[in-house]
């Protein structure tokens, strides 16, 4: 005689699955010098709040010789509304970048505000356009000079 088969109940939920998310796929990337001018606003925060003691301080914690943070940190000396259009600039989806920061240094190198955002409509043109002044926001006026030792020429 064989013996009885042990019986086993098992419930078992038929509920459907939630569909999976679709994975985001990039749709390009952050053109370099709108990082560049993030870092450089990064840095001079991390000095102004006494993390770093300063550039060449910076330099060695980042990792970079003192001549090219000089050249990243000089992207704050770009006119208020091209440093916007920078931070704005569209992803970059295929190729190179439109606006590189070695193409910047001749405009970084004028001091005039109103220079630079012509010379920045000649280097961008349509594709980084400095933002028209937003109702509500504070004028500024374009000829305003910078005078921390930047101006060679007037001398």
């Amino acid at each position: 005689m064989k013996p009885a088969a042990a019986v086993t109940t098992h419930t078992v939920d038929f509920q459907p699955r939630p569909a999976p998310r679709p994975t985001v796929t990039p749709t390009g990337r952050v053109p370099r010098v709108a990082r560049l001018l993030a870092l450089a606003h990064k840095v001079d925060a991390m000095i102004r709040a006494g993390e770093l003691r300063d550039l060449a301080h910076a330099a060695k914690v980042m990792g970079l010789t003192r001549a090219r943070v000089t050249q990243v940190m000089n992207l704050l000396l770009l006119a208020p509304e091209i440093q916007e259009a920078i931070l704005e600039m569209p992803p970059v989806t295929k190729g190179r970048d439109t606006v590189t920061e070695r193409a910047l240094r001749r405009i970084v190198a004028e001091p005039d505000w109103e220079r630079q955002t012509g010379m920045w409509c000649s280097l961008a043109g349509d594709r980084a356009q400095p933002p028209t002044t937003r109702p509500g926001a504070p004028q500024e006026t374009g000829s305003r000079r910078r005078t921390a030792g930047r101006d060679r020429r007037s001398a």
